[in-house]
């Protein structure tokens, strides 16, 4: 990822904006609420709607802008192909969930992101033999919550040996509990932003029986009758749009999640949060993985 200065912003790798030969002249939808779908419902026999719950919609993004490289229509071409290149790719627009990175920074600002669908890319050729070429691009993002640009991620341990002995080297001190209980690790994750952030869990054997808890709020996701054996993982992505549980090799494993489990309600809340897991392992080898972007608000 190209590092990005004030008034910059990187389209999946291409970078426009101050100091590049593309010129960003205007923007909406970056700052701001985005759209609301509304359910409220009219009061039966009376004046008034009942409220409803309000959700976010998508978020919608303009970028008006120019290629200028004075006298060179060959540059200003290739620069628009670039940017074609990345909006158009086969790999984003033709698969389900899948989005273009939209990297902003605004000045005081962290590097934020969105994930985002290409819906306009229209040049004005007019001009361009003089080496200027304006073009309006619009992007959808689908889900309207800035993320951190960078990865945040920890990794748990089991806490303690479950029955089954001991492998050699043995050190001091060791901490044994009965077979028939899993073993039971605390642990913590932190969200630097100010709303909701969407974790990716992967649990990597051998382990059987698993269970993730967020103790404050005490959501749980189960797998009981999950087995795992030594290098194995099963993935749980709970970001909108994805929403998937996955084998290493790329196979549906959503059918060892409990019924009672509810992948789109495991959230990491702004601040400080408690994660627990359970497992059976009598190697303590087997650990899960939280990665997951602080989100926030606004820009």
């Amino acid at each position: 990822m190209p590092d990005l200065t004030d008034y910059q912003y990187d389209l999946g790798g291409v970078l426009i904006g101050r100091g590049t030969p593309v010129n960003v002249i205007k923007t909406q939808g970056l700052l701001g609420r985005p759209p609301i779908r509304d359910s409220s419902v009219d009061q039966p026999s009376m004046d008034g709607q009942f409220a409803g719950p309000d959700y976010w919609s998508a978020r919608k993004i303009t970028i008006e802008a120019a290629v200028k490289v004075p006298g060179d229509a060959d540059a200003c071409h290739d620069k628009l192909a670039e940017i074609q290149a990345v909006t158009d790719a086969a790999s984003v627009r033709l698969l389900g969930g899948q989005g273009l990175s939209l990297r902003v920074k605004r000045p005081g600002r962290t590097v934020k992101r969105l994930t985002v669908r290409t819906q306009l890319l229209d040049p004005e050729d007019d001009r361009v033999i003089h080496g200027y070429l304006p073009f309006d691009m619009e992007f959808l993002a689908h889900d309207p919550t800035w993320y951190a640009d960078e990865e945040s991620t920890t990794e748990l341990p089991l806490g303690w040996l479950t029955g089954g002995g001991f492998a050699a080297p043995v050190t001091a001190p060791i901490y044994v509990q009965d077979g028939t209980v899993a073993a039971d690790r605390p642990g913590w994750v932190t969200n630097n932003g100010d709303t909701d952030a969407w974790p990716i869990i992967r649990i990597t054997g051998p382990c059987t029986n698993v269970t993730i808890t967020h103790v404050a709020s005490g959501r749980v996701l189960a797998l009981p009758s999950l087995t795992l054996t030594a290098g194995q993982w099963v993935e749980l992505d709970t970001r909108p749009g994805y929403r998937t549980v996955t084998w290493d090799n790329g196979g549906n494993a959503s059918g060892y999640l409990s019924p009672a489990s509810r992948i789109d309600l495991f959230t990491i809340p702004p601040g400080q949060s408690e994660m627990r897991w359970t497992s059976f392992d009598n190697t303590n080898t087997a650990r899960l993985r939280l990665t997951w972007r602080d989100a926030y608000v606004a820009l």
